[in-house]
């Protein structure tokens, strides 16, 4: 998949890189997410929790059209987002 970055306005927030967001979508246990929220499905937007390859937990919201992602908003995991993710990588790995 092609990473969107010109067509919205939204950046990475704070010390973010594009570069650690695109990242994110390769790690393996990254979780993806459709949120159930009607506002969400109305607009096709999707969640990604993952990890970048420096391992900081990223939070992204982003639209897919099949060819290109768009990011709507990247960020650090807050704590609850983290121990999310851990549940999450803890189940697969079982």
């Amino acid at each position: 998949m092609e990473f969107d970055w010109e067509s919205h306005n939204s950046r990475p927030e704070g010390s973010l890189k594009a570069r650690d967001v695109e990242e994110s979508f390769e790690d393996p246990f990254a979780v993806r997410l459709l949120p159930d929220t009607t506002r969400f499905a109305e607009q096709a937007r999707y969640i990604n929790l993952g990890l970048a390859s420096r391992g900081q937990g990223i939070f992204t919201v982003y639209r897919a059209n099949g060819k290109q992602l768009q990011i709507i908003l990247a960020r650090m995991f807050e704590p609850e987002e983290k121990f999310f993710y851990e549940k999450q990588q803890t189940k697969l790995l079982g």
